[in-house]
């Protein structure tokens, strides 16, 4: 399928808890999805990735699911844990932190092909 629309490739990298109703939001609006299993940077959690090709147009409507099936959350950091910021000296006291619901990437697409 060559580009008669412009088309859309839309990243959202979601923390797990949030991805199975993500999911199935998207899909109830016929949204195909490629899902993929990965690992946050700085925290290491489980992250999940979703991947999908829409018409421009579409964008404000996958980016509206998104933000309503995303939530950012509160973590603590437990004092002296080496394994969450390497590197860096050990904490004395527990600290919390605000983690993101949703981090979106929207890039154009050159060319698409359903097989």
């Amino acid at each position: 399928m060559s580009n008669s629309t412009e088309m859309k490739l839309v990243y959202s990298i979601v923390h797990d808890e949030d991805s199975p109703g993500l999911l199935a939001e998207l899909n109830s609006h016929n949204f195909s999805v490629t899902k993929l299993n990965s690992t946050g940077g700085f925290l290491r959690s489980g992250n999940t990735t979703l991947i999908t090709v829409v018409p421009a147009s579409d964008v404000p409507k996958v980016l509206d699911i998104i933000r309503k099936n995303s939530s950012t959350r509160k973590v603590t950091l437990n004092p002296n844990s080496a394994s969450v910021m390497p590197g860096a000296a050990y904490m004395s006291i527990p600290v919390e932190v605000t983690l993101s619901g949703a981090t979106v990437f929207v890039t154009p697409v050159e060319y698409f092909e359903k097989m």
